[in-house]
């Protein structure tokens, strides 16, 4: 079984229906998990923490997709 890391980040964006990130100094690089879950965790708790600022934003990037583009097939 290969390995499936995701990245946890999130930062101010300027328009909260999108991803453009208004300040790529000042992101927050939550951290590297080693499965969905455990980044999904992550992700929950930092989205709850800024629920009230519409223009925070975090997100659950897929790295094993960029690192291993040939498991998009299965």
């Amino acid at each position: 079984m290969s390995q499936k890391l995701h990245l946890v980040m999130g930062g101010r964006v300027r328009d909260p229906q999108t991803l453009e990130f208004t300040d790529l100094d000042q992101l927050d690089i939550v951290g590297v998990f080693p499965d969905y879950a455990a980044a999904e965790e992550a992700w929950r708790a930092n989205a709850q923490r800024t629920v009230d600022d519409a223009e925070m934003r975090y997100v659950i990037v897929h790295l094993h997709r960029l690192l291993q583009p040939d498991l998009l097939q299965g």
